[in-house]
């Protein structure tokens, strides 16, 4: 099965490593740390992320555990690299709910979109899912555009969501449905 232009790398829903043009999605191992805790600790990647910038490596420690840990059967997440440099993460960290964080070095090179690409690939042909969900902080315009170029459709708007760093943030929530994504695809 093609993947954006790449290969899937074994079978079933467990798959370790996808591949795209310019891309490799991999299953997160603990020598991953420090390159997601470049990711996870810049402030302008946080900016509209679920937590603040982490200030140790053993938050990033945690986190990247609780990835490597979190069971295949509601989770579908991978660590994104770019000529062997880990860059960030796109997958889906909780079945539906698809996301992802690059690290500034990597934005406005499509890679998100080519990341997403490959999951929403990958889910959509190796599990029973009707839609991918994503829920996105309403100021993250480049998020929005690449979900929206993706097919996402906003399904609705909520106020004071997350309390992150003593302060409320509002979400816009989008859905994918899989017959959608397969007929653009």
């Amino acid at each position: 099965m093609s993947l954006a232009g790449g290969e899937r790398q074994e079978l079933g829903a467990d798959v370790t490593t996808l591949t795209t043009p310019r891309l490799v999605l991999r299953r997160a191992r603990a020598d991953d740390l420090a390159a997601m805790h470049a990711v996870l600790s810049e402030p302008r990647a946080m900016a509209h992320w679920s937590t603040l910038p982490h200030r140790t490596l053993d938050e990033t420690r945690a986190w990247l555990a609780a990835m490597i840990d979190s069971p295949k059967e509601v989770s579908d997440d991978y660590v994104v690299e770019i000529d062997g440099r880990v860059v960030g993460k796109a997958g889906f960290w909780r079945l539906p709910e698809i996301g992802y964080i690059l690290h500034p070095d990597v934005w406005g090179l499509g890679v998100a979109t080519e990341a997403l690409t490959a999951v929403l690939d990958h889910v959509f042909a190796a599990r029973c899912l009707d839609a991918a969900i994503a829920d996105v902080d309403p100021a993250n315009s480049a998020s929005i555009r690449v979900l929206q170029k993706l097919g996402f459709r906003e399904t609705r708007r909520a106020a004071n969501t997350w309390f992150i760093g003593g302060r409320w943030f509002d979400s816009v929530y989008f859905t994918l449905q899989r017959g959608d994504w397969l007929q653009r695809r």
